[in-house]
């Protein structure tokens, strides 16, 4: 069963409708297409472009998150020294990429994660914890400004 945007705009936390809705509507104006699937915790809503996803909506008990696949991170890093302590914080609290650390520990066919400088420290961190936020008044248009920057905008 196909499950439409719409669906899943509502299982969003009602002050983050708008947003989302906006982020869907900026997504999809820029080439990226919107898959979403259900899962145990809610829905998983990903944004495509050009076979490579740049961020996924996941949902969890304690609301809705972002998980932004940032490829390029290391050509703006500058973005990063920007951002809330808040989401500096959970950059930093985010697992290492055991494959920058140690090719063999590891599955071989899990995609490196990012190297990249915050603060003036330097980073090696999986991709899929390492900006991975919370949707709020505070994120959100830090996770626009991420995603306006992976898209080369």
């Amino acid at each position: 069963m196909k499950i439409d945007f719409e669906e899943f705009l509502q299982s969003v936390e009602e002050n983050e409708r708008g947003f989302v809705g906006e982020l869907h509507g900026f997504l999809s104006e820029n080439g990226c297409k919107c898959d979403i699937k259900e899962s145990k915790s809610g829905f998983v809503v990903s944004y495509v472009r050009d076979k490579k996803t740049l961020m996924n909506y996941v949902q969890r008990k304690t609301g809705t998150k972002a998980r932004i696949y940032a490829a390029n991170v290391g050509s703006y890093q500058e973005l990063l020294n920007t951002l809330p302590q808040k989401l500096k914080a959970g950059i930093v609290k985010a697992q290492p990429c055991k494959r920058l650390l140690d090719p063999t520990a590891c599955n071989p066919r899990c995609s490196m994660g990012y190297i990249f400088e915050m603060d003036g420290e330097q980073y090696k961190k999986c991709r899929n914890t390492a900006f991975f936020f919370g949707l709020s008044e505070e994120n959100d248009p830090f996770i626009r400004k991420f995603l306006e920057k992976e898209l080369g905008l």
